[in-house]
């Protein structure tokens, strides 16, 4: 089954005292101890991103990992990843992130490991790199559109709540004609795709929401996404 699970925010870089969103991630694989690997891609593979990774997955039953493209572990990636069953991608640059991930052919690997079972998930640029565009805040000054894999249909914007600028900038695209219809996810919670339809979505956080945002004549609407706490 191909799985995907998109966080607007959360996840042990933003909430390092609250893994919710990483232990639920872990329990949708079929392993007691599941391989995941960290893409810190985003990040310029920032070592301290590598060490908090580490730090959270060492209390939760797994074996980590982490594939930085700037310290090869191997020359054969599409055997390094292949063998993991779960791929998780780290927030920053999503622009840099895909130009790099191209440059090596690790945007074909993870499209080989998603067929073929493998779960694949992130928050922020690890969010929305999986759809078809996004809202991004790659190029510096201000949030713009980008084109990203286009494993799952439409687009997205994570930090939702988080960022000021977010919700409004998302409206606008999708009503200026170029974003299309898609997701904005507040931090702390997570759409879980299961093929490319909609299964559910969690949350780390109560007051934490999930929305479908689309044009309706001459406006924007939002239609609210059933959500599930886990910490009840």
């Amino acid at each position: 089954m191909k799985q995907i699970i998109a966080m607007g925010g959360g996840g042990f870089s933003m909430e390092p005292e609250n893994l919710l969103l990483d232990q639920y991630i872990l329990d949708q694989s079929r392993k007691d101890v599941p391989e995941i690997c960290f893409l810190p891609t985003a990040s310029g593979d920032a070592d301290g991103y590598i060490q908090r990774f580490y730090h959270a997955f060492s209390m939760l039953s797994c074996t980590p990992s982490h594939l930085s493209l700037f310290k090869l572990p191997t020359r054969d990636l599409e055997d390094f990843i292949m063998e993991k069953d779960i791929i998780y991608v780290g927030g920053g640059n999503t622009k840099s992130m895909l130009a790099l991930w191209r440059e090596w052919g690790v945007d074909r690997l993870l499209e080989k490991a998603w067929n073929n079972g493998t779960i694949l998930c992130g928050l922020s640029a690890g969010s929305l790199c999986w759809f078809e565009q996004g809202v991004t805040d790659s190029y510096g000054d201000e949030l713009d559109v980008i084109n990203a894999l286009g494993f799952l249909k439409g687009s997205h914007s994570p930090h939702y709540d988080g960022e000021a600028e977010r919700r409004p900038t998302y409206h606008r695209l999708i009503k200026e004609g170029k974003l299309l219809a898609g997701y904005g996810v507040d931090d702390g919670a997570a759409l879980h795709f299961q093929g490319e339809e909609l299964h559910t979505v969690v949350s780390s956080r109560p007051s934490a929401r999930a929305y479908f945002v689309k044009l309706e004549g001459d406006g924007v609407m939002e239609e609210e996404v059933s959500v599930r706490y886990l910490g009840q």
